[in-house]
């Protein structure tokens, strides 16, 4: 193969994160290979010895493993390309480091490795005190280098340099006005292709306007390094769209284009099975003009610029059909990992079963791209949005509007609801039903959207209760991709508490489960059944089954009743398989509360229980709901007017759960106008200690507590 002249189009492993495998490298070489791409580029940036220890040579054992890198990529028909990062701390003039550059390289060369990379991104633009005497600029520092390095390495047919402004937006003053960039054009030895990434760091769109400005100015064709589905700098999101926004006909400006795509190895099938797409197409559409000139010289420039739109248009249809005949190839990936059988009748069988192909829509729509979602994502977003702005067509509180109009509103509700639903299947799906290593992979991103979607779910069905006042409905107007997070994160921040992000951002379960769970607003028929979940409760901290009331009613009435009777807006029950397994209550208001338990429910519980019955156990159980609702002082109920009561929360594995219960009754105290919520338990209760300091809440001096013993935590809304 002819280095130079060929167009390089492949893979940059080049994130920050955990390098690959050895074994995901090899089933990476033969994707590669299937999809006719041609070249690899090493250079993870927490490989120690390819940036931090740049001047360290390998071990023997890691000679070996480069080797084996080496071998398999060649034997597989691709190019292997070592790139080496000595920005961070290197002294430009200092013999000692060239040589100790040259060292390394020279050991990578032995391996059998060809073709090069030196790299200065992401540093610091500064020269240190020997640097500034010996360069008249950073530029020339750098470009001094690598030209040494590239005759060094005897000038081989392949060496890449990236610029520390690597991207328009990095250039100072612009791309076309750049000293740095002017210098490393003019000065960089002509047969070393420099590394761009286009507009940004993570482009959008590739122009051929803005491709013929920086090949200009660095005097060759750049080679682009595309950010589009990296995800190394958000731990919430993930790409799994298709190779977009970069039409075949820039091939023609480039001199190769290379993915850096997910850290999450298994992400990137469908990137990489398009990216193979998009190359190929290229490459007919180059033979087909080659083809149609040679019998045709001259011709008016007009016409040739005319025929390249249609061309450009044709190969964006082209492109978009490919993409849509090949997406039941992508399902392989998600249905069963590389090399797995297939069943006799053609049925992909791994786990308990595979996703179906509308689940993957939904997971790849969902995981789009960092500046486009898909269909499912947009409509999640713009349906939430919409019942948030008219959540005033289903209040109470609203008498005048048209039925119709309530009727609309609740029609884009449940399908919102459903979509919901459709992703708490989605993540059952994946733990049960996908290999080991897709599981892996995708699990952390699926069970971060389904918790957000869990909490979004029970805020529309809150709403849908009437019961809103709308005091701080909108929660955080901003524009898309301005926060971090993709769907998840925009969706959470559209909810009232969505900017409270400790409540959203928790580690996923070591043991992951398939259980699907509900959180909704409680209804009257729930009653008997947390009742009876808080008297199994108690039964089992005291450790003793015969240890129940006399009363079956007596612990829900002291436990659960008052918020029950008095504020059931503000109650919220989680729900699996099984039925109710928890709820979590809330009063708005304390101050109201108090006096309404004075006049309405202590003199109902009164009547339930009389002196007459002559049961000891009941008798003091209503002495303590009698001294429940004592009154808190006036300095802790100015900061945090409301409560949050805790009596059945449930036990779980996945703990998350929990704290979506928990995050749903805030945003329904949110949205009503609450601006802080406080909780009493017992110092001794370390769990829930921990629980709710994870969760933001500090503890309040003791004083403020009800009972002596009792702590006091809270947290402002």
């Amino acid at each position: 193969m002819d280095g130079r002249s060929e167009f390089l189009c492949g893979v940059v492993e080049g994130f920050y994160g955990r390098p690959w495998s050895m074994e995901q490298r090899k089933v990476l070489f033969q994707w590669m290979q299937r999809w006719e791409l041609n070249t690899y580029l090493y250079g993870p940036k927490d490989d120690l010895k390819h940036r931090l220890l740049w001047r360290e040579v390998y071990s023997p054992e890691e000679e070996g493993q480069l080797r084996t890198l080496i071998v398999e990529s060649e034997k597989r028909g691709l190019r292997f390309v070592y790139s080496l990062s000595p920005g961070q701390d290197i002294v430009f003039s200092s013999a000692c480091d060239l040589s100790l550059l040259k060292r390394k390289l020279r050991q990578v060369s032995k391996l059998g490795c060809q073709a090069f990379a030196i790299l200065f991104d992401d540093i610091d633009h500064s020269l240190c005190q020997a640097d500034s005497q010996a360069f008249s600029s950073f530029a020339h520092a750098q470009v001094s280098v690598a030209n040494e390095i590239y005759r060094f390495l005897g000038e081989p047919p392949v060496f890449l340099f990236c610029p520390t402004e690597y991207c328009g937006s990095l250039c100072s003053p612009s791309v076309s006005k750049s000293p740095y960039l002017m210098t490393v054009g003019e000065d960089l030895l002509p047969n070393i292709s420099i590394i761009w990434t286009g507009s940004k760091v993570i482009s959008r769109e590739l122009s051929v306007e803005g491709l013929s400005e920086v090949q200009s100015v660095l005097q060759r064709p750049p080679l682009v390094w595309d950010n589009l589905h990296a995800n190394d700098y958000d731990s919430r999101r993930l790409f799994l769209g298709p190779f977009k926004g970069r039409y075949p006909q820039l091939a023609t400006q480039l001199r190769g284009l290379l993915l850096n795509p997910n850290c999450e190895f298994e992400a990137n099938y469908i990137p990489l099975h398009t990216l193979g797409t998009w190359y190929r197409t290229g490459r007919e559409e180059k033979k087909g003009k080659k083809r149609g000139e040679g019998g045709r010289r001259g011709g008016l420039g007009r016409e040739k610029e005319r025929r390249r739109e249609r061309e450009g248009k044709r190969d964006k249809g082209r492109m978009e059909e490919r993409c849509t005949r090949e997406k039941k190839l992508h399902n392989n990936q998600f249905q069963q990992g590389p090399g797995q059988p297939r069943s006799p009748g053609g049925v992909l069988c791994v786990g308990k079963a595979p996703l179906s192909e509308s689940q993957i829509r939904l997971l790849v729509g969902l995981h789009y791209l960092p500046h486009e979602h898909g269909p499912s994502a947009q409509r999640l977003l713009q349906d939430l949005t919409w019942l948030k702005e008219h959540c005033h067509l289903v209040s109470a509180n609203d008498k005048k509007g048209p039925p119709q109009k309530a009727e609309e509103w609740r029609g884009r509700a449940a399908g919102f609801l459903g979509v919901c639903e459709e992703i708490a299947a989605l993540h059952s799906s994946v733990v049960s039903g996908v290999s080991k290593a897709v599981l892996y992979d995708l699990y952390p991103y699926v069970w971060d959207l389904r918790n957000t979607a869990l909490v979004a779910k029970a805020f529309i069905c809150w709403l849908g209760c009437g019961t809103t006042t709308g005091a701080e409905l909108l929660g955080v107007e901003s524009e898309p991709w301005v926060f971090k997070g993709g769907v998840s994160g925009e969706l959470q921040m559209l909810l009232p508490i969505g900017s409270n992000s400790e409540l959203f951002s928790h580690p996923p379960p070591l043991f992951p489960t398939s259980r699907l769970y509900n959180i909704r607003p409680y209804h009257n028929k729930d009653k008997a059944e947390l009742y009876c979940m808080v008297r199994q409760l108690q039964q089992g901290a005291q450790g003793s089954p015969n240890s129940s009331p006399a009363h079956p009613d007596l612990i829900g009435d002291r436990c659960l009743g008052p918020c029950l009777a008095l504020c059931p807006e503000y109650s919220m029950v989680l729900e699996d398989e099984l039925g109710v397994c928890g709820c979590v209550l809330g009063v708005v208001d304390v101050r109201s509360f108090a006096k309404r338990c004075q006049t309405c429910w202590m003199p109902a519980m009164r009547d339930k229980y009389p002196p007459r019955t002559g049961h000891a156990n009941s008798q003091e159980v209503l002495q303590q709901m009698e001294e429940d609702q004592g009154e808190y002082p006036d300095s802790l109920l100015y900061h945090f007017p409301s409560q949050l009561r805790l009596d059945a929360l449930p036990d779980l594995v996945d703990i998350s759960v929990t704290r979506c219960l928990l995050t749903a009754l805030l945003t329904a105290l949110k949205a009503n106008g609450s601006h802080g919520v406080f909780c009493e338990m017992q110092p001794t209760d370390r769990m829930r200690l921990d629980f709710l300091t994870k969760l933001g809440f500090l503890e309040i001096i003791r004083g403020e507590a009800r009972h002596r013993e009792g702590v006091v935590l809270g947290r402002l809304l």
